[in-house]
């Protein structure tokens, strides 16, 4: 079988927190098996198509771990249980390293009724070293953590993923910042742990209007919080920290019933 992946973007661009490595492709073993069965390379979804063009949402991923690092012959993404020597000898704290966190936080979005009902409008993801990038809302996530560090190596060095014989770039790293991106006047919610105004998701939005999309920005570290100087509301979910998926599945959970997605 070919490449996996068909990618593209100059090795030598710089990223807006750095640059992007020079590296030899990931290895076989990091795609999804379900990539392995088809030579088009990354799955995708079929996309719903909804008559009315409803507003869907939009969810916006801060200061996710996602660092490449060069640990013996290879790049990998660097993360706290295959990598703790390594860190602890570059002076780094392991529990930084948290890649896991932004997986499940993914795979919260995707396997939602709401995205599966064609109501995603976007998935942005920023990482800690602050580079951007793009999810579009048809790609089927890669389901186990080795695959997805695999698919998030390459693209971190290769600047885009698309799939074998086709066009669309179906993850791209784009410029900072996310806000030129999203849609003029759209209403940006952030959510905290530390937020002073605490509401129930549920009614806060079931009151929003219907004929506008919801951006929700939501942190994917596993301490601190987003920074709140974008976002127009700045909230509380629950009395307790949670994390980024169990966030994101209340928001998901909250629209649904909202668009009365079943």
């Amino acid at each position: 079988m070919g490449r996996p992946y068909a990618v593209k973007g100059k090795k030598k661009r710089k990223l807006e927190g750095g640059e992007a490595s020079r590296a030899p492709p990931v290895d076989a073993e990091a795609v999804d098996e379900e990539v392995k069965e088809n030579e088009e390379g990354i799955p995708i979804v079929p996309r719903p198509v909804d008559s009315k063009r409803r507003p869907g949402a939009i969810f916006v991923l801060e200061r996710a771990c996602l660092e490449v690092g060069k640990v013996g012959k290879g790049m990998q993404i660097l993360n706290s249980d295959d990598h703790a020597n390594y860190l602890r000898k570059q002076n780094r704290n392991p529990a930084d390293y948290r890649p896991d966190i932004i997986h499940q936080a993914l795979l919260a979005i995707f396997d939602s009724p709401l995205t599966k009902a064609g109501r995603l409008q976007a998935v942005y993801v920023r990482t800690e070293k602050g580079v951007l990038f793009e999810i579009k809302p048809h790609v089927r996530m890669p389901r186990t953590f080795k695959r997805f560090c695999g698919l998030m190596s390459q693209l971190l060095q290769k600047l885009s993923i698309t799939a074998v014989g086709k066009r669309e770039k179906l993850l791209n790293v784009i410029k900072n910042p996310v806000t030129q991106y999203l849609p003029v006047g759209v209403r940006k919610i952030g959510l905290s742990y530390s937020a002073e105004k605490a509401v129930n998701l549920f009614d806060y939005v079931a009151k929003s209007n219907d004929d506008e999309p919801l951006v929700f920005v939501v942190g994917a570290m596993a301490h601190g919080k987003v920074d709140k100087e974008y976002s127009d509301d700045y909230i509380q979910i629950s009395g307790y920290p949670l994390s980024a998926a169990c966030c994101l599945n209340r928001i998901c959970s909250a629209l649904e019933q909202k668009w009365n997605i079943q």
